[in-house]
């Protein structure tokens, strides 16, 4: 099922990458960065004599009250707009349904229940996992849930959302497939919608949300690591038509055929 030699192919190097995972221990400190840069703009401002004396007044002091408690408004309108503008589902059948992991158990149970019912409402006739510390564990659970072995189908390589597309349209255009249902969590979605739109999928995106029990300080720095990663990706030109990973990876040639023929196979069955 996990092609192995993939990982080993050549994968078109993105300058300025930024492995997100090794940011992690960002979000213990997200809070006291914030507070820091709320204090020390309001110090500055208060040295400035024509600021100080609007500030001490009960006007100034019900806006800066105002101000503090809309900051946690301001995350959940940001992370909405992440999720407003993604087309809607048509309802119509698609190739497969490809799971994305997130690098977290925690994400895991929603996304798999979602396959599940789509899967059996028999809206694709397979459903593959992405993700090289998700996608064997993603499997294992959907095997769990009663998917059987032949509906199955995965890679477990990619590190990033860009090697998400990258390394799934190395296995699935192969096939013949190009209609996809993609699920992720709401602010990884558009981002991934994005570059599996730029390898040629057409998508229908299926989202799931962030888990509660993460908290507000996980959820506010997934939201603002989804806005940075749009930006890099838009500026490094990621969103564009990318080439096909096969035509630009002569070390996967074998690996490809294989995998077509695998298809193949599977649709005679």
């Amino acid at each position: 099922m996990f092609n192995s030699t993939l990982c080993g192919r050549t994968v078109p190097k993105v300058p300025l990458s930024i492995p997100w995972w090794r940011f992690e221990w960002l979000k213990a400190l997200l809070p006291v960065v914030a507070v820091l840069l709320i204090v020390c703009a309001l110090f500055w401002v208060i040295q400035q004599k024509k600021w100080r004396r609007w500030l001490t007044s009960p006007r100034g002091i019900l806006f800066l009250f105002c101000f503090t408690a809309s900051l946690p408004i301001m995350f959940v309108v940001a992370d909405k707009a992440l999720v407003a503008f993604l087309p809607k589902d048509s309802g119509v059948r698609a190739d497969a349904i490809v799971l994305l992991g997130r690098g977290g158990g925690e994400f895991y149970e929603d996304r798999i229940n979602l396959a599940v019912e789509l899967w059996q409402a028999k809206r694709a006739p397979m459903i593959f996992t992405s993700g090289i510390t998700d996608a064997i564990s993603m499997v294992e659970q959907l095997e769990a849930k009663g998917i059987p072995k032949q509906a199955l189908d995965g890679e477990n390589c990619s590190l990033t959302t860009a090697e998400n597309a990258v390394y799934s349209a190395a296995v699935l255009h192969p096939q013949g497939i190009k209609q996809i249902i993609l699920i992720t969590d709401e602010p990884h979605m558009l981002r991934s919608l994005l570059m599996f739109r730029a390898f040629g999928f057409t998508v229908i995106p299926h989202t799931t949300p962030v888990p509660s029990y993460l908290g507000f300080k996980a959820s506010a720095f997934l939201t603002i690591r989804e806005y940075m990663g749009l930006i890099g990706y838009g500026v490094r030109g990621l969103f564009g038509p990318q080439t096909s990973p096969e035509a630009v990876s002569p070390d996967i040639v074998n690996s490809v055929q294989e995998a077509k023929e695998y298809g193949q196979q599977r649709r005679l069955q």
